[in-house]
């Protein structure tokens, strides 16, 4: 490629940039990004010996056709330039703003991380660390267009590199690109990849087509040149392009079922217009020319698909009698049913509400996903599950009696349904209707359907639906009212005991509740408020003859009444059959908490530290912290019948450890399939980079401290790992 095909890429570049609309000022800022990357990638070649502005020149092409952010293009062009060139986070901040530099590092960390192999299990992993470290959806747009490229140029590699690369592409990035709605990055991943993964197939299907690929192009462009003519003769301002079908579109047919002689759409010509009203006038132009196929006249305005998909489709008979599918849509229409997610920005500010909603809706339930399963699951298979049931799973769009279109996850009810427009709606759902019809609440909504939902205000949602409900969203609320519940029934609950005991001990409760005794018992039990008290005893954690004990024996603080139960229990010393995780020094009835600094496991040697308001907080021997500790130190011991019987529900303790590697190349996927293998669960890992080595800290659950020792050694028998440590 010579300095000649560099400039006319970039002039490419500039001329859509002032067809997208951007300011003079995001023209400048891209302007300066180029020559920035240019700079920074002087005498670099890539490994088809392409100068290596080239890369990220096209992958900023590729995305300026989906209309996206200025700051995307400014990150397209400049992302390479801390792997491959000499510039830092902190240069890209200072020179392109705070959203390029995160935008960039994100996508840093995603372009390290690579599938291990072909198994699904891997491929699930790879998807959940690329969704979780992409936590702005730029990133993603970002790393499906350089994959774009990447394919295209794939002639250069190893055979057997560039299979890996198409079978991650297949397993990991359409998957991702079908849930964003980017159909034109999916169809072009889809068709590259199956040319290097199938080539015989591949090959075997552009035989079967009716002329070779070249001359159908050239005869399709002819007949799109006629209509272009028909058209402008009525005075009609649009935009037409043609387009063979792809091979992976035609074996993905013919896998379903078809044949050859079913598959009306093999050529395709797509006209956008101005107005609604222009596609009808144009499907009417171009029947009155060519013979329309009968059945094949589609009305996706009207009726909308799904996702705010609308579109005209008509069949018609074109050039030597072949069958030709046309379709007709407004710009906006086109822009959405492409481009997806992306062209949320394309429409923030002119599009219609109905496609901001779409948009909002993807993007919110893309982060809400990942938020949510970050903070309330912990195990990764079920996290795995989630994301792919959720992120990447088959979507249905149902519609509200007035005509706003609802995305969920295939299967989803009418209390997902109810959720989605409003929790408020969700809790007081009591009943819907679907299709004029009444359903049942656990009733699988299908695409197309039109929701009403009954609500009453007396009404409150049943525990129930957490076995019915689809979404993470739905169980979240659902879990959050109930939580609520318990905690205004608990509190109601501890005045009471709390009332009783001091009417049976004859105190007065107002003298009992005075403001000084309040503040007194929200100290010793370390919490905020009062109703924390209250819910302490209501949640049977503390008795209300210990709080009153608490209030009225000064001399005995809660360390004190704690050793005093201690001791009472070691000179009664009875064999009992106990219940607790922990036994503390033969008794397992008492508040106990796992340190936080140690994290003990089952199986460590652990010594009780009387904790002021919390009890007893069980450390590891070997702790920092209580290596001084001579008084208020309790023995305790593990409940090993408890832990035999546990053990068939997996019950499992938190650890945290570092992992330090030999280079800064990232190791993540490596690090979380192996945690797989060993049963162990990853609840968080993050990534530091220093001094030409990567780290990492990772938070593990494990069953106990054997299983957390095996991962330890299998983890150092990795090449890149010079060392671990519990932390």
């Amino acid at each position: 490629m010579t300095d000649k095909d560099i400039q006319e890429l970039y002039d490419k570049l500039m001329i859509q940039c002032n067809e997208n609309g951007y300011t003079d000022k995001e023209i400048n800022k891209i302007k300066d990004a180029y020559n920035y990357a240019k700079e920074i990638h002087k005498g670099m070649k890539r490994k088809n010996g392409e100068e290596y502005i080239s890369h990220p020149l096209n992958v900023a092409l590729i995305v300026v056709e989906l209309n996206v952010d200025a700051d995307t293009i400014v990150s397209a062009l400049v992302h390479e330039t801390i792997d491959h060139g000499s510039s830092s986070f902190e240069e890209l901040e200072e020179k392109f703003g705070p959203d390029v530099k995160n935008i960039v590092l994100s996508l840093t960390k995603v372009n390290r991380l690579h599938l291990m192999d072909g198994s699904e299990s891997s491929a699930l992993y790879l998807r959940k660390v690329l969704v979780a470290l992409a936590q702005d959806v730029r990133v993603l747009i970002l790393k499906l267009a350089g994959r774009v490229h990447n394919l295209r140029t794939v002639d250069g590699l190893d055979p057997d590199l560039q299979k890996n690369k198409a079978r991650e592409t297949e397993n990991v990035l359409i998957p991702i690109a079908h849930r964003l709605g980017i159909n034109s990055l999916k169809a072009e991943l889809e068709d590259l990849s199956f040319k290097i993964l199938r080539p015989e197939i591949y090959d075997e299907i552009e035989a079967g087509l009716p002329e070779p690929r070249e001359q159908l192009n050239t005869e399709l462009n002819e007949m799109m040149d006629d209509i272009s003519d028909l058209l402008h003769s009525e005075g009609l301002n649009f935009k037409i392009k043609c387009r063979v079908k792809s091979v992976s579109s035609i074996s993905n047919k013919l896998s379903n079922g078809h044949t050859w002689k079913n598959i009306y759409d093999i050529l395709g010509i797509r006209v956008i217009c101005e107005t609604v009203s222009d596609c009808y006038l144009i499907i009417g132009l171009i029947h009155s020319k060519y013979k329309p196929i009968p059945k094949r006249f589609k009305d996706y305005i009207a009726m909308p698909k799904g996702n705010s998909y609308q579109s005209l489709h008509t069949g018609i008979y074109g050039f030597n009698n072949y069958p030709v599918e046309v379709q007709v849509r407004t710009k906006e229409m086109d822009e959405i049913a492409e481009h997806g997610i992306a062209s949320h920005w394309s429409y923030k500010e002119h599009g219609t509400k109905a496609s901001q909603s779409i948009m909002e809706q993807k993007l919110q339930m893309f982060r809400n996903t990942i938020e949510t399963t970050s903070d309330e699951i912990k195990d990764d298979s079920e996290f795995v599950n989630t994301v792919n049931n959720e992120v990447l799973s088959k979507l249905i769009y149902v519609n509200t009696p007035k005509g706003d279109v609802i995305e969920l996850p295939k299967d989803s009810t009418p209390i997902d349904f109810a959720y989605r427009i409003h929790s408020k709606v969700g809790d007081t759902c009591v009943g819907a209707i679907v299709n004029d019809q009444i359903v049942p609440l656990d009733y699988k909504l299908k695409d197309g359907d039109i929701v009403s939902i009954k609500t009453d205000n007396n009404s409150k949602p049943n525990k129930d639906w957490l076995n019915i409900v689809k979404t993470t969203q739905a169980k979240s609320k659902i879990k959050a009212y109930f939580s609520k519940q318990d905690r205004e029934e608990y509190i109601k609950r501890g005045k009471d005991l709390l009332d009783h005991e001091l009417r049976r001990q004859k105190i007065s409760i107002q003298d009992a509740m005075s403001e000084e005794h309040q503040n007194k018992l929200m100290k010793d039990l370390n919490v905020s408020s009062f109703d924390e008290v209250l819910l302490q005893i209501g949640s049977l954690r503390y008795t209300p003859i210990y709080i009153v004990n608490l209030l009225y024996n000064d001399s005995k603080n809660v360390e004190d009444v704690l050793l005093d139960k201690v001791r009472n229990n070691q000179t009664n010393n009875k064999s009992e059959n106990y219940k607790a995780d922990i036994i503390v020094s033969g008794n397992d009835d008492i508040l106990v908490n796992l340190a936080a600094c140690c994290k003990p496991v089952y199986g460590d040697d652990i010594i009780g530290y009387i904790t002021k308001g919390h009890g007893i907080t069980i450390h590891r021997k070997d702790c920092y912290n209580i290596k001084d500790a001579k008084e208020r130190l309790i023995d305790v011991e593990w409940n090993k019948d408890k832990h035999l019987t546990d053990q068939n529900t997996e019950k499992r303790y938190t650890s945290k450890l570092k992992i330090y590697t030999n280079g800064l190349k990232n190791n993540m996927l490596d690090i979380v399939s192996k945690a797989s293998s060993d049963n162990v669960t990853i609840s968080n890992i993050n990534e530091f980079n220093g001094n030409n080595i990567t780290y990492y800290d990772v938070l593990v659950r494990v069953i106990d401290n054997k299983s957390l020792n095996k991962f330890m050694e299998d983890l150092k028998q990795l090449k890149y790992v010079t060392s671990v440590e519990r932390i």
